[in-house]
């Protein structure tokens, strides 16, 4: 594993004391994504007890239109090929690693991986969307509580994962204009 670490630029070591130690804008919002991330798996852990039949019942706020129990046993819960939850828990531990990985400096250094973050959180924001907006209003005319909860963690990590990101394309960006075409260096 230590291999990976080097392969990407950083040692062990100096990751360790980068997470450990540094105070750096991005790497906070990374710490944030991670937070998110732990708290959506959380929520999705609960929902799953239910989808996979480890529970029968889900509690619910003595308020509104919920009923947990009517969103994750929908049709649409079991679409993916088995229950959404564990699959919605994989997308946050994808997003726990890539915010885990790389150096303080990776919007920089390794500008990939700010952008895959960036890309990753969209595309789960806009499935959490449909969720949120479409599906439990609409379809089921039911709400969730934990869903609620993982689509604002899907939401808030696209908004902590834009600054890098942005960093990461201006980095990108500068790196292309520095290029000197092989027609204008023969002028």
């Amino acid at each position: 594993m230590a291999a990976i670490s080097r392969m990407l630029g950083t040692p062990p070591e100096a990751l360790r004391r980068t997470f450990r130690d540094r105070n750096d804008p991005h790497l906070s919002l990374r710490r944030a994504i991670a937070a998110a991330s732990l708290l959506g798996i959380g929520s999705m852990a609960i929902t799953s007890l239910l989808q996979l039949g480890l529970v029968r019942h889900l509690p619910d706020p003595p308020l509104g239109n919920f009923h947990s129990d009517k969103v994750n046993t929908s049709d649409e819960a079991y679409s993916y090929g088995g229950p959404d939850s564990p699959v919605t828990i994989l997308a946050h531990a994808a997003n726990l690693v890539v915010a885990a990985t790389g150096d303080a400096d990776r919007a920089r250094r390794q500008p990939w991986l700010a952008l895959l973050a960036a890309l990753m959180a969209g595309a789960q924001s806009a499935i959490a969307a449909n969720y949120l907006f479409y599906q439990m209003p609409r379809v089921d005319k039911a709400w969730c509580p934990y869903c609620i909860l993982d689509a604002l963690t899907h939401f808030a990590t696209l908004v902590l994962a834009l600054p890098e990101a942005k960093a990461a394309l201006a980095k990108t960006s500068s790196a292309k204009g520095a290029v000197v075409s092989p027609r204008a260096q023969s002028n």
